[in-house]
């Protein structure tokens, strides 16, 4: 499947902009200041369920699908917002918050123009390994969590 990167102005609640990452392929960055503990951008996409969220993981080069619980995902490649472009760090500028079965990107700190985007994916130790490209000082090499 073939994403053509775009941000959906409806659900960024700040100017942002899509373009190339030195973290991974694409990236989204601030194009003004934005303050901390703010909504940044929503996560949207198609729900699906975990069988179908299975399916599409196992069929797809580039996926982007984000769990929401035990049972449902989004699927950010079918109607996403653009959150789904949102690369990891280890040293994450954004968090998370689930509401509702929506899934709310919120800034740590405050960000500065032009800075890329960036949460912890959080993917759990018992999954594939995924080596991490953030480049921060406290990186802990993988995707991964070794809570």
């Amino acid at each position: 499947m073939n994403i053509r990167p775009g941000l959906d102005p409806k659900y960024c609640c700040f100017p942002l902009r899509y373009g190339e990452s030195r973290i991974h392929r694409w990236g989204v960055f601030a194009r003004e200041r934005i303050p901390a503990n703010r909504k940044v951008i929503e996560y949207t996409g198609e729900l699906i369920s975990r069988r179908e969220a299975k399916r599409r993981g196992n069929d797809r080069r580039l996926i982007y699908l984000f769990a929401l619980d035990s049972y449902w995902s989004k699927d950010g490649a079918v109607g996403g917002s653009g959150a789904e472009l949102i690369n990891h760090s280890c040293n994450p500028n954004l968090r998370t918050m689930i509401l509702h079965r929506h899934i709310l990107y919120l800034s740590r700190r405050v960000i500065e123009p032009g800075e890329e985007l960036t949460v912890d994916y959080h993917f759990s130790a018992d999954e594939q390994e995924f080596h991490c490209a953030c480049g921060t000082s406290n990186c802990r090499g993988f995707i991964n969590r070794k809570d």
